[in-house]
């Protein structure tokens, strides 16, 4: 039995393999809900010990229109939160269901369960890494802007999990990434070394947004940062993504976000709904994008 294709950190992928996933994922966006489900008769584990909106709905729409059952499961539904290991669940759901969708609050967790499980495990989100966003991300960027070769991403703020994933990924597929953070909340220096050098890290916000096709902002507290709160606030208030910021990047460039956001904190309100936001379509295309992956996955 061949091992299972995992999508934990998405480096698992080429550059040719996400590229034709982010084409499927826009044929399927053109299908609409309604046509193949070549996931019929399958099931999928959905795993969520974390809060989840965007993840939730469109794994299990997704894999619904696929053809495939959605098992979703929540940690106080899951023996893991009363002790049981991560290898024995990733054995245990394997008996039952064909993927195994995870947001399991730890990358230890998520490389555990992709190390025994004999399906393939997708990360839904991890303190470090979240390539199901950066895969819709990238497909937002290819619809507004026709390729993603010389595409010029800025990311402003935190150094976190999805600034891994865009540098990772997006470096991947040709689109340059510029961070601009505080000092102290530069990304992990190992995952900018594994991006290479389409990546640069700096602490000037107007420098990144020079000339870039997109400027990207993110939460100033995730999950799990609660108790670092106004610290956190108080070295990023400098980096909010504003109209001011976005003047200075081109005039088609466009402002992102993941999600969930504070109007009036990491992003204005204006830039969030107005005209030049792509954020609605970066949500939809979760959808999208993960319907692509699982199908890709599975085979």
């Amino acid at each position: 039995m061949n091992a299972p294709r995992h999508f934990i950190t998405g480096t698992e992928l080429k550059r040719e393999e996400l590229l034709s996933l982010i084409e499927r994922a826009r044929e399927l966006k053109r299908a609409g809900a309604i046509g193949q489900q070549p996931l019929h008769g399958r099931s999928v584990a959905i795993l969520l010990a974390r809060p989840s909106t965007r993840t939730r709905a469109s794994f299990e729409v997704g894999i619904a229109q696929l053809g495939a059952t959605p098992v979703v499961l929540r940690s106080e539904e899951l023996q893991l939160a009363r002790g049981e290991s991560a290898r024995d669940t990733a054995l245990v759901l394997s008996r039952y269901v064909d993927a195994i969708v995870a947001r399991p609050g730890a990358d230890e967790t998520m490389q555990e369960l992709g190390r025994h499980a004999a399906v393939p495990v997708v990360n839904a989100l991890t303190p470090l890494h979240h390539p199901c966003q950066a895969l819709a991300d990238l497909m937002t960027l290819e619809e507004r802007f026709g390729s993603l070769d010389g595409v010029r991403l800025a990311y402003v703020g935190d150094g976190n999990n999805v600034c891994n994933s865009l540098m990772l990924l997006g470096s991947a597929v040709g689109v340059d990434v510029a961070v601009a953070c505080p000092a102290a909340l530069e990304p992990d220096p190992a995952i900018v070394r594994e991006a290479g050098d389409r990546v640069s890290v700096g602490n000037d916000p107007k420098a990144a947004a020079t000339g870039a096709h997109a400027v990207y902002a993110d939460v100033w507290v995730s999950m799990g940062d609660e108790a670092e709160a106004e610290r956190r606030r108080g070295l990023l208030t400098p980096f909010r993504v504003d109209e001011d910021l976005l003047a200075a990047a081109r005039p088609e460039a466009v402002v992102m976000h993941c999600l969930p956001a504070h109007p009036g904190e990491e992003i204005t309100e204006g830039l969030l709904y107005g005209e030049r936001s792509a954020v609605w379509d970066q949500a939809e295309n979760r959808l999208h994008a993960q319907k692509a992956l699982l199908e890709f996955l599975l085979g």
